[in-house]
């Protein structure tokens, strides 16, 4: 037996009500394809679901339980990659233009008439399905490509094992110096009704707006990875629960500025938080957190969405008295200063250098008095260095 024989064939999935329609395309494709059919789109729905060597769809558009544009909507709305961007042939015996333009603008691949000839229908199936391979090999090398990077080559983001790997490094630093980390996990909300209304396309741009926006918000030190489609989880050193707060709500409040345009409607983005930290002399690890601020997100979503849920419940402006400044973590600018030298990002990071050192340094003259500008620091601390040396 030759090994093209031993070959496995594509598999397609046929759904159509009529069992003569069936039968009829499985005739003309048994030779070069697999074969699995269903009578409706709900019972194709569920193939797909279960059945994840499918490499095409053929479906008819009027059908029971769920119709051939309802199923479309289905396919290309799922969080699913490999069903999400599957070929999927509209095959119908009415080729109205109408018909073909709500196919095609509900997600259809193609569409062909049920008068088809054979030679047509198995090229058009081969195109597609080799159109299929050549995706999913794609989706396989970046999906290896990401695990080995600490980059994840679509969001430009940390990929997840990373931020793993980082964070239990961080864990175990501030357990060895007594120090703070907090993690905080961020949630598009109704993401499935985004999805659902506008489409995965609009849905991945809102996905790609929080992740340009995280990632300008952030500081050098913290790490922030993308842990599934509308839910970021962000790892920071040195900050304790009431910085994390902070944070949170002036993320919360930049996302209420911005509302996006599609096809003239406007569409608003908002997003729930939830928040865990370290707790001082017990050892914990980032799933540990992690797990603590989605319990926490799930009750900020029960309870409507757009809040950033703490250790106490949710979190409300009065409760921050003033725009927090987490302390920095002076190992990381040492790190860089070594490493990068002094650069415009260094330097704007000294009064918070200063503001963290200062009890220390305030500790150190009063048990060696060397004359050390106190005052001065604490002036720059507050008020930044351009306005000290302008009063120098």
């Amino acid at each position: 037996m030759s090994d093209d024989s031993e070959q496995t064939l594509p598999r397609v999935l046929i759904i159509d009500d009529s069992r003569m329609v069936r039968a009829s395309i499985i005739r003309h494709i048994r030779d070069r394809f697999e074969v699995r059919e269903e009578a409706d789109g709900e019972a194709g729905w569920q193939t797909l679901m279960v059945d994840p060597t499918i490499q095409a769809v053929i479906t008819d558009i009027g059908m029971p339980n769920l119709d051939g544009y309802g199923l479309l909507e289905r396919i290309r709305g799922s969080r699913i990659s490999r069903i999400n961007t599957l070929p999927v042939v509209v095959i119908s015996g009415d080729d109205e233009p109408d018909v073909r333009v709500r196919a095609k603008s509900a997600g259809a691949t193609d569409f062909i008439s049920k008068s088809i000839g054979n030679v047509e229908l198995l090229a058009r199936l081969e195109a597609l399905t080799q159109l299929a391979r050549t995706q999913r090999d794609l989706e396989e090398s970046r999906a290896a490509l990401a695990s080995a990077s600490p980059v994840d080559p679509t969001s430009g983001l940390a990929t997840p094992s990373y931020l793993h790997y980082h964070a239990a490094q961080e864990l175990s630093l501030a357990q060895r110096r007594h120090a703070d980390v907090s993690v905080m996990v961020i949630e598009i909300d109704h993401f499935d009704a985004l999805v659902a209304r506008y489409g995965a396309h609009v849905a991945q741009l809102v996905n790609r707006k929080l992740s340009k926006i995280l990632a300008t918000k952030l500081r050098q030190e913290d790490t922030v990875a993308e842990l599934a489609p509308a839910r970021f989880a962000v790892v920071s050193p040195s900050t304790n629960m009431d910085g994390a707060c902070a944070f949170a709500m002036r993320l919360r409040a930049a996302f209420d500025h911005i509302v996006m345009t599609y096809r003239e409607e406007r569409i608003r983005i908002q997003i729930t938080i939830g928040l865990a930290a370290t707790t001082p002399g017990k050892v914990q690890t980032v799933s540990h957190l992690i797990g603590v601020a989605m319990e926490r997100i799930a009750s900020g979503r029960a309870a409507g969405g757009n809040r950033v849920i703490g250790a106490d419940g949710e979190v409300t402006a009065d409760m921050i008295e003033q725009p927090a400044r987490a302390p920095v973590s002076i190992d990381q600018i040492l790190m860089r200063l070594r490493t990068a030298g002094v650069d415009g990002n260094l330097r704007k990071q000294l009064p918070d250098a200063i503001r963290t050192l200062l009890p220390l340094l305030e500790l150190i003259e009063s048990e060696i008095p060397s004359g050390l500008p106190l005052a001065a620091l604490a002036r720059a601390a507050e008020t930044g260095l351009n306005t000290q040396q302008k009063n120098d």
